[in-house]
């Protein structure tokens, strides 16, 4: 398994606009999203396509190709962190230098549409990836970002916590949606509730997942993970409605995925419409999976919910369905 260094006080970060061009959107929550980053000890470098714009996208695909292959190839740059999702980081992959990459291991970090380069890179070098906070929706957070967050980034980024260790439950936990231009007031939390065991069992394999209506974008091509068989896939959405999940869940039934993994991670769902179905999202995943062999924990702090654990993807995992624990066997980064 191929790892990166850990980050370390004075690194430089390179940050990536891949698909949304959330710094030109919502320049406020960037520039705290940047500052924050500073004021944990980081040195932040902006990317070409930070101050670009074209609609729904930050530049043209050459251009958003280029900022990234930039980075990997500037030695300087220990990380490099998306500013956000979108929808077309998967127009990317063809072009990404995968090899530069394989002989030069960085840290590459984001969420949501940046699933698409994640599992693509992890793919195509063997590199550990991360699917963790991005700096508009994350570091960027009003008034500050969260310290459970924060306190996620630092034990795999920066090796505060080395494995074997298990993840806590945050006490509290949000997905309330305000008007980030107006925002003036902190979220509201909720009291957590714990993860939820929908089968027991007990599984160990790599950790392998992402966005999973990104992974729609690209699944069954050159650049999703080959070897599932044995890994524990971890899921999570954002804004979708049951028709939409089971389409989704039905996606990897028809495509196999479960009948080779050896465990499943479900995030909580941010914002989800259960259109009234008479059963609830965990019941829907149960009818299309079938006869369940495999542990389940559903509910996770991980995704687009906060605070949210940082998943690296590659690394031994044990997932404990019937005590809902999660623990990680190895750490995502090097001494």
């Amino acid at each position: 398994m191929l790892k990166a260094k850990k980050l370390s006080i004075g690194d430089k970060i390179g940050v990536i606009t891949p698909s949304t061009p959330a710094p030109v959107n919502f320049q406020e929550r960037y520039r705290r999203g940047l500052n924050q980053l500073e004021k944990m000890g980081f040195e932040v470098i902006e990317g070409r396509c930070s101050n670009r714009s074209q609609s729904y996208r930050s530049a043209s695909i050459k251009e958003r190709v280029n900022e990234i292959n930039d980075f990997i190839h500037n030695d300087e740059i220990k990380a490099i962190i998306s500013t956000m999702g979108g929808m077309n980081s998967n127009s990317l992959l063809p072009y990404l230098d995968y090899e530069h990459l394989k002989k030069n291991p960085k840290i590459i970090m984001g969420y949501s549409d940046v699933t698409a380069i994640l599992l693509a890179i992890y793919e195509k070098t063997g590199l550990t990836t991360f699917y963790g906070p991005a700096i508009v929706p994350s570091f960027g957070e009003y008034p500050s970002m969260f310290p459970k967050g924060m306190e996620y980034f630092h034990d795999v980024m920066c090796l505060t916590k080395k494995a074997p260790y298990q993840l806590d439950v945050p006490g509290y936990w949000t997905d309330e949606m305000l008007d980030w231009k107006t925002q003036n007031r902190e979220k509201e939390m909720y009291i957590n509730e714990g993860w939820t065991s929908i089968t027991s069992g007990k599984a160990k394999g790599r950790l392998i997942g992402g966005n999973l209506n990104t992974m729609s974008g690209f699944m069954s091509s050159e650049y999703f993970p080959s070897k599932l068989e044995g890994a524990i896939l971890f899921i999570e959405d954002s804004f979708k409605n049951m028709a939409t999940q089971e389409r989704l869940f039905s996606m990897l039934k028809v495509a196999g995925v479960f009948d080779q993994i050896a465990g499943l991670i479900v995030g909580k769902h941010e914002q989800f419409d259960d259109q009234n179905a008479p059963f609830n999202h965990d019941e829907l995943l149960i009818e299309v999976i079938g006869d369940c062999q495999f542990p389940i924990l559903t509910n996770v702090d991980v995704g687009h919910t906060f605070p949210a654990h940082v998943f690296p993807i590659g690394v031994e995992v044990e997932l404990d369905a019937t005590n809902k624990q999660i623990t990680f066997l190895e750490n995502g980064v090097r001494a």
